[in-house]
């Protein structure tokens, strides 16, 4: 039996398994991940992590700054602790060996980042989540009694009475199906960029433990606030960090007219100070460059409208000291050199500012279920992320979700393995046998996907109307029904991606569902959800959470919960203050 089972081996999987095994090492921990840990996604971000450090910083001034960047849609009290133990999980990453990038003083340095007045984002050149994710696993290597499940995929959680028990998994390299048992179980799976047909997301984030939960009960929180970053690379979605305009880059369109001056950023003058500018919130510079493609003003490619980011003032020198990677990925994927060449870009499907319902310490509705990281939503993101803090809300949550979830497995420790477990483990696979040996003789699963994406991206998009998204309920509701016949050809056990696949589909189904079902609800603009026929925001009525659930004919069901307001009431969103 075992103790913490977590699901997920990024960033916040591996600190919740840091943070059971320096709890109690007499626990018993278990890691799954469909992909081996290095290969997770928290290995992408590129910008830094958000923390007070320097003088003149304090934690009130990141707290507004994160509230009012989520549009006042953030919980207050999750904020606060979130802002209050950042620095020490960053100085913690310090002692456990990772290289943050230094000041000739010695100082940790730091940089601006969008939304944030002042320079607090440390940083490791521009490769932070692939040093903070090694520095991570290799600090769970010295617990030796951590068991990894590497390469095995999570189709099941195992809830009976209203508490879970365990997950159903198969071993992708054998195929084999496994039951395992366990006290309690985190998800930490990531987000679900997948849904959409260009994003900076790598192919495994797929929603897999949103899925999870929410099939078993647990509702689903904010899935309408879908965070577009406006500087992705044409055809591959790859992103170009934020640090990359952090350290100077400009904006501009196809007339070199750094248009952003044009825009209402939410800067407390109507023209933001041109040096500025280009580190506005995510969410109002990729709507600024819809503006831009409606007038005309940007550059037609064979993968869609485009502008450009001009790197090359800031010369050869800065570009390789401070963001080398981004010389790296132009050279590699757009064949130019961004210290003499313009980089094409386009906003991009980034985050999800929504996930599973989790309370301060990453607990779900389902007794013994956690959560943390971009799979949940606790919230501290709101309806707009700033830049730079994911990093420390996944070591922040991911700790949390792992002493509480220690502390839930102790308290149970007496207790027998549920028959049920066993029961539902031979159900399901059962389930996974009849897919595998050719089960289903309708369409491709490639062609579903692409159809979902494409709604989606139509529906959801940086823009959404009550009507699109009506006709959008409706085809993704045809779609999920057209899944479960979906064809699959590969009857093999080893490495059969093909049953993978078909099990991430159904996954991007349900959630692509409850993102069209919460946008068609809040029927006003907040953050990076924007409706061109309720164009103002209106706290009146949708200062609250969108709260979904699963109902009994697998349609999603959508109510509001009240947003936790401690200390600052809503206000006008304000940025770029010196």
């Amino acid at each position: 039996m075992i103790d913490v089972l977590i699901v997920g081996g990024g960033g916040a999987g591996l600190r919740a398994a840091i943070a059971v095994a320096e709890t109690d090492p007499s626990l018993r921990v278990a890691v799954v991940s469909k992909v081996y840990p290095m290969r997770s996604h928290t290995v992408s971000a590129e910008g830094g992590a958000a923390a007070v450090i320097g003088a003149g910083d304090t934690l009130d001034e990141h707290c507004y700054d994160t509230i009012s960047g989520g549009d006042w849609l953030c919980d207050q009290d999750a904020v606060e602790a979130f802002v209050s133990e950042a620095p020490k999980e960053l100085i913690q990453l310090e002692h456990w060996g990772c290289p943050w990038s230094r000041e000739s003083d010695g100082r940790v340095a730091v940089r601006p980042f969008g939304g944030m007045k002042k320079m607090r984002t440390w940083y490791a050149a521009d490769k932070t989540g692939f040093h903070l994710l090694h520095t991570l696993f290799q600090t769970t290597l010295k617990y030796q009694d951590i068991i990894r499940y590497d390469e095995w995929y999570v189709t099941k959680l195992v809830v009976d009475d209203g508490r879970v028990h365990g997950v159903v998994a198969v071993e992708i390299r054998t195929g084999r199906v496994e039951t395992i048992p366990a006290r309690t179980v985190v998800l930490a799976t990531g987000g679900c960029g997948k849904v959409f047909p260009f994003t900076t997301n790598a192919a495994i984030k797929t929603g897999d433990g949103m899925a999870l939960a929410y099939r078993e009960g647990a509702p689903l929180k904010d899935m309408e606030f879908v965070q577009y970053h406006p500087t992705g690379l044409p055809f591959t979605g790859i992103l170009i960090t934020e640090a990359a305009r952090a350290e100077g880059g400009w904006l501009i369109n196809k007339d070199g007219y750094r248009y952003l001056q044009d825009y209402d950023l939410g800067s407390p003058t109507p023209t933001p100070k041109l040096r500025s500018m280009e580190l506005g919130p995510r969410d109002r510079l990729s709507q600024a460059f819809v503006h831009e493609q409606e007038k005309g003003r940007t550059v037609d490619t064979p993968y869609g409208p485009v502008v450009y980011l001009d790197l090359r003032h800031l010369g050869e020198s800065k570009i390789d000291a401070r963001i080398p990677f981004v010389r790296e990925l132009c050279r590699s994927y757009q064949n130019l050199d961004p210290a003499t060449d313009l980089i094409p870009v386009r906003p991009v499907a980034h985050y999800m500012m929504g996930g599973v319902h989790t309370d301060i310490d990453g607990a779900t509705p389902i007794a013994g279920l956690f959560a943390a990281g971009e799979t949940a939503c606790v919230s501290i993101n709101g309806a707009n992320r700033l830049g730079s803090n994911s990093l420390p809300e996944i070591l922040v949550f991911g700790r949390r979700a792992g002493i509480a979830a220690a502390a839930f497995a102790r308290s149970h420790a007496g207790q027998a393995e549920a028959s049920a477990v066993r029961a539902q483990g031979a159900d399901e696979r059962r389930r996974l046998e009849r897919v595998r040996g050719g089960g289903g003789h309708g369409e491709r699963i490639a062609d579903l996907r692409e159809r979902m994406q494409h709604t989606l991206e139509g529906a959801a998009g940086i823009y959404r109307a009550g009507d699109v998204l009506t006709k959008a309920v409706d085809t993704l509701a045809d779609l999920g029904e057209r899944a479960q016949e979906a064809r699959v050809d590969d009857s093999s056990t080893a490495f059969n991606t093909e049953l993978i696949s078909l099990q991430e589909l159904h996954a991007m189904l349900e959630i692509a569902r409850t993102v069209v079902a919460c946008a068609l609800n809040r029927q006003e603009s907040r953050g990076a959800h924007q409706r061109t026929d309720f164009t103002a925001r209106d706290d009146e009525t949708y200062l609250a959470h969108s709260l979904v659930h699963r109902a009994p004919d697998g349609s999603p069901s959508v109510g509001l919960l009240p947003v936790t307001i401690t200390r600052w009431p809503p206000g006008e969103r304000v940025y770029g203050r010196d």
